[in-house]
């Protein structure tokens, strides 16, 4: 059950397709229920997004910040099919794919808590979901 956030500027008008497209990847990679989404998509003026190139030698013009937070255990060949497959189905609705900028964070069952105060992982009222062995 990744927890996404999604930053991108005033001019896309598309955030609803935007965050479509990363949970339908996210889906299609990690097989998680269709249901099991949390986005968080915030719409802010161009100058509070900066994100030059990092030394790979492209500009971007309008980028798309993406945080996924999920938990620890899946292989590192599965998070770079994730990352193709998000670029790719941006790519569909209009995002290019040197705007697409990915932030992964892992972490345990321990820390999430999906209401009430309680780690539903810990408690035994969610299942913790099943991850592969790291690469």
């Amino acid at each position: 059950m990744p927890l996404v956030r999604i930053d991108h500027t005033e001019s896309r008008t598309n955030s609803a397709e935007i965050a479509a497209a990363i949970h339908d990847a996210i889906v299609a990679v990690y097989g998680i229920p269709e249901r099991d989404r949390f986005q968080v998509v915030t719409t802010r003026p161009a100058t509070t997004i900066i994100a030059e190139d990092a030394g790979l030698g492209f500009e971007r013009t309008d980028p798309v910040i993406i945080q996924i937070f999920t938990q620890r255990g899946r292989a590192t060949v599965t998070k770079q099919q994730l990352y193709a497959e998000i670029a790719r189905r941006l790519e569909g609705v209009g995002v290019a794919g040197e705007d697409v900028f990915i932030g992964y964070v892992e972490n345990g069952p321990q820390d999430w808590s999906f209401g009430f105060g309680r780690a539903q992982y810990v408690t035994g009222e969610l299942a913790v979901p099943g991850t592969a062995a790291p690469a």
